[in-house]
């Protein structure tokens, strides 16, 4: 989905109703995400991970039709109206408004008319902006959807939001460092409190009398107390630096693990940028779980100590000071709001930034081959201004908030130095009173500062735990573990025998079938080829397959059980692939052979890059196996690397190993010497091709066309289905 790269971002001070703003996930979740802001809007709390259960969207997105049936099913009426610009403002806000020819957006609120008037928009890619008319003239297309809640709508709360104690439960050893970590932070408090009576006591008692052997007392005690505050210090600080790392391992460990057990849907519908930062929101929850727990609590805690010692003195003068703690709390909360609209559009922007960053260092060499440099700079460029933008935005909140502050507690200063001046005056407090009494403000106005400074920056973390909920409330991969087992051949293998029954599969519920009735039986040892027309399904057929994709209807055996009564982790152990977007990992070509074997076999390394006839360009290399390659830093040639991936593949021993253009790149005699190297071998293959060499390869060969599979060598050319 696409967005504008000229934007301007306004923020909302307003007590009424507004449109939540719902970010998108995925790349094609636009319609998904625009139809929670409307509901939610209406009463019926919708985040992401609900609105996916009602709605599967594909990759293509979403049309107008299946958002009006996805209104339907939520209680809400639609009107689809084709509206010219200049009657925008007469629709019934917030709708749903076609934006760019394949995005949608929601429309929350139309100020004047004509060409003065700004149109506030929800852009689920972006977030709030308000455009000119001339701006908004160049996106809109003239569609937009109106919903109105029917009788049958539900004003409830429907979010599967991530809860902090779901963190909890899942580390161990962070409680009791959490413990040590407040009792140190609490004792280092208490010495603090005592350093104004030093003040008040050198004041008040040493110099009017002149007493030398008290002061002497008076500084050896409070060095002590300062040397043991030094060391309490220094044994937090270590204390953090532990638990931190403690939980950025843990923290780190478990969301890679939970990331790396999702199904593939999720990195197909994802921008890589968008996950690497998702997973950075683990660095803000460990900072909120040690320093800021702690924190919270203390500063808590203090602050009523101090306020306590405070009205001792004077409950003038703590009024004074309780009066702009007062206000300062009230402009603070207020301006939650735009705070977190602004961090949410910059955690946003800065996802995007680094997705296209990452895509073109991937594409550097077909930017440099299209001569497209100063495009993809461009490109990035706006990503980066949008990003600019962001944290300019946040700071004219952050510079506004600190000038209020200094105004604030300065006026205070200056009202609390004037009564106590004329309190001492009137001899109800004392020069050493004033002067611990101020030091005792300063240590109250920082202490509740920071108090409302991290209760706002829990608040906040709510976007990140959004955000890290997006993966860890994401269910791994399906049918992965499973209670059957094989029945295996002599060398405790399964056989191969492959059988495909009644296979249907569409991408989501309103599509047509990309297959239909699919049945296929190989014997052990098979070897098959299935062609056809680009985009026909061959892919996704294989990748259903291989469990990569879960069929809508059918299921797939291998030796006559179904593989996901097996498990699909158990299943991938007896076979192998080699896929189009295959490709090698940072490491010697040894650990891509064996794919990082804690215990590679060499001697089985050299001999599948012997059946890839991989061996000997390896060894013409100046490090031989040992020659690092990379999914980008390397030299070898497209027919290197598919026969680098051919021998990982063989490496694992498969009963059936799948082949998708595994051998485009490769020559006719490379071609037919693999093929006659592989077939020896006790294993079954598949293979999609296009090419008639690696066609005539196979004992059989099938057309997949239409849905449908069609079996090339029966005479009477009758669907297999």
């Amino acid at each position: 989905m696409t967005n504008s790269n000229s934007e301007q971002s306004t923020l909302s001070f307003s007590i009424y109703k507004g449109v939540p703003l719902i970010l998108q996930s995925e790349i094609a979740e636009c319609g998904l995400a625009s139809m929670a802001m409307v509901a939610s809007y209406h009463g019926h709390q919708l985040d992401m991970p609900a609105m996916r259960k009602h709605f599967s969207a594909n990759l293509k997105g979403m049309n107008l039709q299946q958002l009006i049936e996805l209104g339907d099913s939520l209680g809400l009426a639609s009107r689809a109206l084709q509206c010219p610009i200049e009657e925008v403002h007469k629709l019934a806000t917030p709708c749903i408004l076609h934006w760019d020819l394949n995005h949608f957006v929601v429309l929350t609120q139309v100020s004047g008319k004509g060409k003065s008037a700004k149109y506030s928009i929800n852009d689920p890619a972006v977030g709030k902006r308000t455009l000119s008319t001339e701006e908004f003239s160049q996106h809109f297309t003239g569609i937009c959807l109106e919903l109105t809640p029917t009788n049958k709508f539900e004003v409830k709360q429907n979010k599967a939001q991530m809860k902090f104690t779901q963190l909890w439960r899942s580390m161990s050893g962070i409680k009791a460092g959490l413990v040590k970590l407040i009792g140190l932070s609490l004792v280092l408090q208490l010495f603090a409190l005592m350093t104004p009576y030093y003040m008040q006591w050198v004041v008040d008692e040493v110099l009017i009398s002149f007493d030398k052997p008290l002061l002497t007392v008076l500084a050896m005690g409070f060095a002590l107390i300062a040397i043991i505050s030094v060391v309490t210090n220094a044994v937090r600080s270590w204390l953090i630096l532990r638990l931190s790392s403690l939980l950025n391992m843990q923290m780190g460990v478990n969301l890679l693990r939970h990331l790396l057990r999702l199904p593939m849907s999720y990195f197909e519908s994802r921008h890589i940028g968008d996950i690497v930062s998702r997973f950075g929101s683990l660095a803000q929850i460990r900072e909120r779980i040690t320093t800021g727990f702690v924190e919270t609590l203390v500063d808590g805690f203090m602050s009523i100590t101090v306020l306590i010692m405070m009205a001792l003195y004077s409950l003038k003068l703590t009024a004074v000071v309780l009066g702009a703690i007062f206000l300062y709390t009230i402009v603070r909360l207020a301006l939650y709001r735009p705070l977190h609209q602004a961090t949410e559009e910059l955690i946003q922007s800065s996802a995007k930034e680094q997705s296209n960053f990452l895509e073109n260092i991937r594409g550097m060499q077909a930017i440099k081959l299209f001569g497209n440099e100063s495009q993809r700079q461009g490109i990035w460029q706006n990503r980066y201004a949008e990003v600019i933008n962001s944290e300019i935005r946040l700071g004219r909140l952050n510079i506004s908030f600190e000038s209020f502050n200094q105004l604030l507690f300065g006026l205070e200063n200056v009202l609390v130095i004037y009564f106590a001046a004329i309190m001492v005056m009137a001899n109800s407090l004392s020069v050493g009173m004033v002067l611990a009494f101020i030091a005792y403000k300063g240590q109250l106005t920082s202490r509740f500062a920071n108090l409302i400074e991290q209760i706002i920056q829990f608040k906040m973390m709510r976007l990140h735990l959004d955000r890290i909920a997006d993966i860890a409330l994401t269910e791994q991969e399906a049918n992965r573990e499973g209670e059957a087992t094989f029945s295996h051949n002599e060398d405790g293998e399964p056989k191969g025998q492959l059988t495909l029954e009644n296979i249907c599969f569409s991408y989501s519920d309103d599509q047509a079938p990309i297959l239909n009735n699919i049945n296929l039986s190989l014997e052990a040892g098979d070897s098959i080829a299935i062609t056809g027309p680009s985009g026909s399904g061959k892919t996704t057929l294989m990748k259903i397959m291989l469990g990569l994709l879960q069929p809508t209807s059918g299921k797939v055996l291998l030796d006559g059980k179904n593989i996901t009564l097996v498990g699909l982790k158990n299943y991938r152990k007896h076979i192998a692939a080699v896929m189009q977007d295959d490709t090698l990992l940072a490491g010697s070509i040894a650990d891509n052979i064996s794919f990082f074997d804690s215990q590679p076999n060499y001697l089985k390394i050299e001999q599948c890059a012997q059946l890839a006839v991989i061996h000997d360009d390896i060894n013409k290399m100046t490090m031989g196996y040992n020659s690092l390659v990379g999914d980008m830093g390397s030299n070898l040639s497209g027919g290197q690397i598919q026969r680098l991936l051919l021998a990982r593949a063989l490496y694992q021993s498969p009963c059936v190993l799948f082949l998708d253009e595994a051998t485009s790149h490769l020559d006719k005699d490379n071609e037919t010497k693999i093929s006659e190297q592989i077939q020896h071998l006790p294993i079954t293959r598949v293979m999609i091709a296009h090419r008639q060499e690696t066609i005539n390869m196979a004992k059989k060969v099938y057309l997949l066309n239409n849905g449908t599979l069609i079996n090339l060598n029966d005479n009477s050319s009758e669907a297999v289905s």
